[in-house]
């Protein structure tokens, strides 16, 4: 989730100021998710229309929830849309993605009953005639190449079915909890330490629900003919792949309820018993959601169905979150045009700390940590100096939530490498949750959370020490979700504040959504973006359009474009800049931590 921070100029001044900094830090808990690296561009491939030159998963998954694992047999069609003949696949397990300080520890506690990771294994591979194919994994076991028997010509396809098997580990609920999500953000704050998306952030159970991100061999994406076959662990997103249609079918027990980036086939079938059937097309992925104390409610909001999933204790809050989402939807496919997508959930799921949000394909889902309901005894019985950052807190959710289904538009219906170029799906989706407020809440509200999510991030990265960074950089080279969010989301949507007022209101939407259009489906380059608003400029504009995207993504002016360090901020809570290097040791980062722990981590 990203959050709210100090504003530019910020007062020194009690209370209001340190909710400010506890705000801005629980944003930057929402950055990132993980990512898979590629070298060089590729010019895009012709689509193809039609439902037989797509390539389609038929996937039948048996789910033993209680067990935390699952079988299941995925039968894929792959359509060869570029200009050579292939003859090897190549799949990404997810799941087994490890960081290299990860990897021996993994590999002990795969003999464990009790795993601390997501585990995927591939059992068998057969060609759609029933020949067995040639399989081995790659890359420690998180890519999967196939040999086929026989090249697959441009333009013909490919039939396999692979049989698989998994399971996710149950993460205690401490990790989950607002304490440890601030708590994080401020050791990533004050020690500059490095992070890792890890495999079971978005692969695992806990307190009664389940979270599978990507629980089955996914085809690597190959744009311009060469697969991408390394998945790169990082502080930002990991999941790339080319859209594809989906025929899902999940057997569970009848009272676990299951929610994914499809739609139910022939209409709602939670409280059935039996393979629950889903479906959906053009999805970069698909993931589910699932438990027994899962409830949700749901809207039109335009082209598109809107879902809200919540537990019980959360229907307040999930219902607001309803209300914003449809509201995004609305907003956006009116600025950029419609989605292909029928169906997009907003779930709440206990994600880890300093994972405050995560995106697939037709599926957002927010910290459960962030559904805070203030009318509730509970919050009624805390300190007024908790219960009055009631806006501010309220406020982080619905920028969450638009954020989330702006991803829809950005990242799943406009792919993009998340790797490689991360800032182009971070920075729009920032930029749109921040046309939402204007859409909705008018320019005021709007002005307002430009300072606190966007410029008060980066002030407060700033002020503790972080240091200014190109905002086009591969994901790798951001440190933690703090950094990430500062430099990455912030600095990039407040780029397309400037493009906006350089261009004027018709000729900045003209550019958007003429890139929209043109990328929809597609795997989208910076270029790709550049071009979009060369278009549309007038020709004394375009030296300016050039400037302002090369100082805002390339260059290091952050301090005179946003704002520099406030050593107000510092001196307001009492640390000196000899006591801010010191704050890095283990001692001085407790006493932090308990300051915030006073002032904000008491909700729940």
């Amino acid at each position: 989730m990203r959050p709210g921070g100090a504003t530019r100029g910020v007062r020194a001044s009690g209370r209001g100021l340190a909710a400010l900094l506890v705000l801005a830090l629980c944003a930057a808990a929402g950055a990132p998710r993980p990512a898979c690296a590629r070298q060089g561009a590729a010019p895009k491939q012709a689509r193809q229309e039609g439902p037989a030159a797509r390539t389609l998963y038929r996937i039948s998954l048996e789910l033993d929830f209680d067990a935390r694992t699952y079988r299941g047999r995925e039968r894929l069609r792959w359509v060869n849309r570029d200009g050579g003949a292939a003859s090897v696949l190549y799949f990404h397990l997810y799941p087994n993605l490890r960081a290299d300080d990860e990897r021996p520890a993994a590999q002990a506690q795969a003999e464990t009953s009790t795993p601390q990771e997501p585990r995927l294994e591939v059992t068998e591979v057969r060609a759609a005639g029933g020949q067995a194919l040639a399989f081995s994994p790659e890359e420690g076991g998180a890519t999967l190449r196939v040999q086929l028997r026989e090249p697959v010509a441009p333009g013909a396809a490919a039939e396999i079915e692979l049989s698989f098997k998994g399971s996710v580990p149950e993460i205690d609920p401490d990790e989950t909890s607002l304490p440890a999500h601030v708590v994080q953000q401020v050791g990533a704050a004050m020690r500059d330490t490095r992070e890792i998306r890890r495999a079971r952030d978005t692969n695992f159970v806990s307190r009664g629900v389940m979270l599978l991100g990507s629980f089955y061999p996914v085809l690597a994406a190959r744009p311009g003919g060469d697969w991408q076959r390394r998945v790169e662990p990082s502080v930002g997103d990991i999941f790339f792949t080319d859209v594809a249609d989906y025929e899902v079918s999940v057997t569970t027990a009848a009272e676990v309820a299951v929610y994914t980036s499809g739609r139910e086939a022939g209409g709602a079938q939670q409280a059935r018993g039996g393979a629950r059937a889903f479906e959906g097309a053009d999805l970069r992925g698909f993931a589910l959601v699932a438990g027994r104390n899962l409830r949700s409610e749901e809207r039109e909001a335009g082209s598109v169905r809107v879902r809200s999933v919540f537990t019980p204790e959360h229907e307040k809050v999930g219902r607001r979150v309803l209300a914003v989402a449809a509201d995004a939807a609305r907003a956006f496919e009116a600025r950029f045009g419609p989605l292909p997508l029928k169906t997009v959930t907003v779930t709440e799921a206990p994600l880890v700390a300093g994972f405050g949000s995560a995106e697939f394909a037709g599926l957002a889902v927010i910290a459960s940590a962030f559904y805070v309901d203030f009318d509730s005894p509970l919050m009624r019985a805390l300190p007024e100096l908790v219960r009055e950052q009631r806006a501010s807190v309220e406020d982080n959710l619905e920028f969450a939530a638009a954020g989330g289904l702006a991803r829809q538009w950005w990242g799943a219906a406009v792919g993009s490498d998340p790797a490689r170029q991360p800032v182009l799906h971070e920075a729009l989706a920032q930029f749109s949750a921040l046309l939402y407020v204007q859409d909705v809440r008018g320019a005021e509200s709007a002005r307002q959370v430009q300072e606190d999510q966007l410029r008060g991030v980066y002030q407060i990265y700033r002020t503790f020490g972080g240091e200014d960074m190109s905002a086009d950089r591969a994901a790798r080279e951001y440190r933690n979700s703090f950094q990430y969010a500062a430099v990455v989301a912030s600095k990039g949507a407040l780029m397309f504040v400037e493009l906006r007022q350089l261009l004027g209101e018709e000729r900045f939407f003209k550019a958007l959504r003429g890139y929209y259009e043109a990328n929809r489906l597609e795997v989208a380059e910076m270029e790709d973006l550049r071009a979009a608003f060369a278009a549309v400029a007038e020709l004394p504009q375009r030296r300016a359009l050039t400037r302002t995207f090369n100082r805002w993504l390339s260059e290091r002016r952050g301090d005179e474009d946003i704002a520099p360090p406030n050593p107000q901020l510092l001196a307001a809570l009492g640390i000196t800049p000899e006591q801010q290097q010191a704050a890095r040791d283990r001692n001085a980062f407790s006493r932090l931590g308990r300051f915030f722990w006073r002032q904000m981590t008491r909700i729940r």
